[in-house]
């Protein structure tokens, strides 16, 4: 892939959810959500401040993280489905 997303903006490659409930039961496609966590694939280098500094992103490349449901804006690249986001958009990281 050859995007690199400006100032505070991320890519998120989204993580597949289980097929299956704990009970065995299959979820059909109809019936699923969308995930709302995935993996940072890329980040930007930052936002400026009203100095003109840079002020460097807290998310880092290979970062799992959680975001909200309508967060960012879809691409497909390669036939894979990407979000490009602020970091603003992030919710949390899970370590």
């Amino acid at each position: 892939m050859n995007i690199r997303p400006l100032n505070d903006r991320v890519i998120v490659l989204r993580i597949k959810e289980e097929e299956k409930t704990s009970g065995g039961i299959i979820i059909p496609d109809t019936a699923k959500e969308k995930p709302q966590e995935g993996k940072i694939i890329a980040s930007g280098i930052g936002k400026l401040n009203e100095k003109g500094e840079r002020i460097p992103l807290e998310v880092k490349k290979d970062d799992h993280v959680l975001f909200g449901k309508y967060a960012g804006n879809e691409i497909k690249v390669d036939g894979v489905e990407y979000l490009i986001m602020r970091e603003d958009d992030i919710l949390g990281i899970v370590s």
